[in-house]
Parts: structure tokens; C-alpha cells; sequence
């Protein structure tokens, strides 16, 4: 290469290098100066249990992390839904009736720095009972199929499968939920949701919805497929807002089951929507419904273009914005819906003071 061009080359690739460089820094540097701000703290009304916080279980967990007294709440924590996450935990506090009660049982990626969400959490919750567990990604990711969006493949949408091997033996039942959404009601009333003799979950179910689209072709015109459906009356329901009971789960070994439709998802197309269909085929027919106050979801919009939504008819216990528009992306865009505002007074992010001109 003569001379002049083998400069210019070295031009282009300095200045591609310092363009990339730069890029990083200002993402990394936008990652590193998310400041959250700290919460109130919430305390016990008189009627509450008393749960004392002595270490006396055999794996040293505090009584607190054991106590069937206790409301358990698992949700999941990364860095590109931290304020989502930040705000449910709020949301739950504020509404509780017992929030000194209740423990958080976060999940996140293995790969992320716990260390930096165990501070920003404490930061924002100085007295909150929680714990972190990471998810071993490669437990899942060869499982993976792709959806019709890419933010419903990642590994941390199918924690919510492995709630039973994460969380200590002690944990019996946990309230899931997804990190969009907020609470307006206690979750006591939640976690109370009786779930019979044999159910292993409970959530609300839409059985208006048209079940069948949730499978593809390809599943339906095949029995050996369909079939698992005999003998049920499945419905839709959401799992972004679920009661299970973890020794139930454990017992019928559930996490297998949901991989092997998982495993044959990969050989045949038979759905197209990540981590829900392997629920829907597992347990479609077989949960106990709660109130639809308790989801009252799709507020983010479609998967597609996320357009605003209204709220279903109805009172409200819960507020979930599934779907591809998240408020906290919306508000920050200067773009929300109207029912973004009500999101936006638990949102945790510290602004910087601002005089007006």
C-alpha cells in the first residue's frame, strides 16, 4: 500500500477507534451516573406479626427469609430495567399494610455486578429485607428460541422458571412480578390467594382470549402436541403477575416440563411469544384465577409498536405495562402515554434541580 494511502487508512482507523471508544465511555459513563434517589421508609401497623430476625435456620438465613409469615416477592434486576424494578419495590412498600414483613428476592444475570445493584438497592432501600441470586444464563440460553421480539429472548424472562431451585428450600410460596408494573393495593391480600389442594399457581386468566393463537400451525394440526390440552379448559392468563407455591413446583419437578416443550420448541416451530407459551402448555387450565384487578396489563401496547393503551373496565390492584413501551422509556423521550403518569411517582430517578429562566 503507498505511503499517502496507508496514512489515510491509519486516519480513518484511529478516528473509528476513538468514535467507538467514545461511545462506550458515554454509555458506560450514562450507566455509572444513574442516580437513584432513597426511598421513604414503611413500617408495621400494630396489627402486624411480629417476625423476629435471628439467625437460627441451618443455612443461616435469617428467620425473616424463612417465615411463612413473611409476604415473598421475586422479581427480576438488570441494568436496563432498574427503574422499573426500583419502582415495584416501591409500590409494594407503599401499599403494604406489613411492609417490614415482606422480602425481596431479586434475580439477576450472572454475568451482571452484583455487588453495584446490591449498593444501588441499598441506597434506595436502607431497611429493606432482600436478597440477590443470579441466573446462570447458559442454563437457559441454549433453550431459547427467537420471538417476535427481541427483548422476550433474553435469558432473565425465563428465570421466572427456576424461582424453586433459586430461592432457599425454605421459601414456600412467592408472589412473581415483572419489573413494569406497580402496585395501588396490599400485596398481602396477593399472597393470601388460597391455592386448593393440588394448584400450583394462581393468576389472573382471560379465557375471552383467543387461546389458539397463541400456537402455531404446526401445533395445532398435530395430536400428539395438542392433545396435552385433553381433559383442561385452558385460558390466556399472564405471567408477569403470579402466586406459586415452591414446594409444589419442586415436588412435580415443573422446571423439566416447561424445558422439555422448551427443547421442542427447537426441533418445531410451535409458538412464537419466549417464555409464556411453555407456562401456557404446563399449567393452561389448571391454575386458580385471581381477580382481574391484580393484572390489569398490555398498558405498554402491542409488541410491535407499543401504542398507548387505556385501563380495562373494572377497579385496579395493579398496574402492568407489558408490551414493547415502557413509561420510564416514554417519560425520558418526553413521549408518554397518559397512563404513564401514573408510573411516574415511583420512579426512583434522581432528576437534577432545575430553576426556572
Amino acid at each position: 500500500m503507498p505511503k499517502p494511502q496507508l496514512l489515510h487508512f491509519l486516519h480513518v482507523l484511529a478516528f473509528n477507534v476513538f468514535a467507538i471508544a467514545a461511545v462506550i465511555a458515554t454509555v458506560t459513563a450514562a450507566t455509572v451516573t444513574l442516580q437513584l434517589k432513597e426511598a421513604p421508609q414503611f413500617y408495621n401497623s400494630p396489627a402486624c406479626p411480629s417476625i423476629t430476625n435471628i439467625e437460627d435456620y441451618p443455612n443461616g438465613e435469617s428467620s425473616i427469609f424463612c417465615s411463612d409469615q413473611a409476604v415473598h416477592v421475586a422479581v427480576t434486576l438488570d441494568s436496563a430495567y432498574i427503574r422499573g424494578s426500583m419502582a415495584v419495590t416501591l409500590s409494594v412498600l407503599q401499599h403494604s399494610s406489613c411492609p417490614q414483613n415482606i422480602v425481596f428476592h431479586f434475580v439477576t444475570s450472572a454475568a451482571a455486578n452484583v455487588s453495584f445493584l446490591h449498593a444501588t438497592i441499598s441506597a434506595s432501600f436502607p431497611y429493606l429485607n432482600f436478597q440477590i441470586y443470579p441466573f446462570d444464563d447458559a442454563s437457559v440460553s441454549r433453550l431459547i428460541s427467537t420471538s417476535i421480539r427481541s427483548a422476550l429472548d433474553c435469558p432473565l424472562n425465563y428465570a421466572r422458571s427456576y424461582l424453586a431451585n433459586l430461592l432457599p428450600l425454605c421459601v414456600t410460596r412467592v408472589v412473581y412480578l415483572d419489573s413494569d408494573l406497580i402496585l395501588v393495593d396490599d400485596i398481602a391480600k396477593l399472597a393470601a390467594t388460597p391455592l386448593g389442594d393440588n394448584s400450583v399457581l394462581a393468576a389472573p386468566q382471560y379465557c375471552n382470549a383467543n387461546f389458539t393463537s397463541y400456537f402455531t400451525t404446526t401445533f395445532w394440526s398435530n395430536p400428539s402436541l395438542y392433545l396435552t390440552f385433553a381433559n383442561r379448559k385452558p385460558c390466556y392468563f399472564n405471567t408477569g403477575v403470579m402466586v406459586m407455591d415452591l414446594d409444589r413446583w419442586r415436588n412435580g419437578d415443573y422446571t423439566t416440563k416447561i424445558e422439555e416443550w422448551m427443547e421442542i420448541q427447537k426441533q418445531m416451530r410451535i409458538y412464537e411469544l419466549g417464555s409464556l407459551p411453555p407456562f401456557l402448555l404446563v399449567f393452561a387450565g389448571n391454575i386458580v384465577p385471581v381477580d382481574h384487578r391484580w393484572n390489569q396489563h398490555g398498558l405498554g401496547g402491542d409488541n410491535f409498536r407499543g401504542l398507548c393503551r387505556n385501563l380495562h373496565p373494572g377497579p385496579v390492584s395493579l398496574l402492568h405495562w407489558s408490551g414493547k413501551g415502557k413509561p420510564w422509556a416514554r417519560l425520558d423521550a418526553n413521549r408518554p402515554c397518559p397512563l404513564d403518569a401514573l408510573w411516574a411517582p415511583y420512579d426512583l430517578l434522581q432528576t437534577p434541580f432545575v430553576l426556572d429562566s
